[in-house]
């Protein structure tokens, strides 16, 4: 039976000996890894890959120099907005008088949609979004009588420091009221 008979060992066959081929000398840049001739040599990269890259990498044009101190302006107006209480008029009043789980949930859209452009490489959407972004985050600082100032403030106080230590010296009582451990 078949059980019984005994294999015969296999012999590699040999590869046939490539014929001598003249190369042009090639920039020591240029020159490749040898790859084995099963694996096919990388494709340059598409015209429409590169035009994304381009696209992504170049800078973005703006209208006008930006200003910090826009924020602040914004933070201004935002409050009077709030204190003017106009929500036929206003889409910052509107949000605010609709509570702050809904001033938070739409903070956290907006940084989604950041989050999205920028991981699919859309770097004038991902401005835009980032502006929207900042703006529900200075209604949200309205909402929660939190001025710039402070955060600014918080800002210069961790400036020059490592993050790992910031993140240390932070108080447990934040990762117990978290019901976490993943807030290193």
């Amino acid at each position: 039976m078949a059980k019984d008979a005994k294999k015969k060992p296999v012999k590699a066959k040999a590869l046939p000996k490539r014929a001598a081929v003249k190369t042009k000398a090639v920039p020591k840049a240029a020159r490749a890894l040898p790859m084995p001739d099963a694996i096919p040599a990388a494709a340059a990269p598409r015209k429409a890959t590169l035009r994304a890259e381009a696209r992504h990498l170049a800078p973005l044009d703006v209208a006008a120099p930006g200003d910090v101190n826009v924020l602040q302006r914004l933070w201004d107006t935002v409050e009077a907005r709030r204190l003017s209480g106009d929500t036929t008029q206003s889409h910052s009043a509107r949000l605010m008088a609709r509570g702050t789980p809904k001033v938070a949930q739409k903070l956290g859209e907006e940084a989604v949609e950041c989050v999205i452009e920028a991981t699919l490489g859309n770097r004038r959407e991902t401005v835009l979004e980032s502006a929207d972004l900042l703006y529900h985050l200075i209604v949200l600082w309205v909402d929660a009588g939190i001025r710039p100032d402070e955060v600014w403030s918080e800002l210069t106080r961790r400036e020059g420091i490592s993050g790992i230590v910031e993140k240390a010296s932070r108080p447990k009582g934040i990762l117990r009221a978290a019901e976490t451990t993943k807030l290193p």
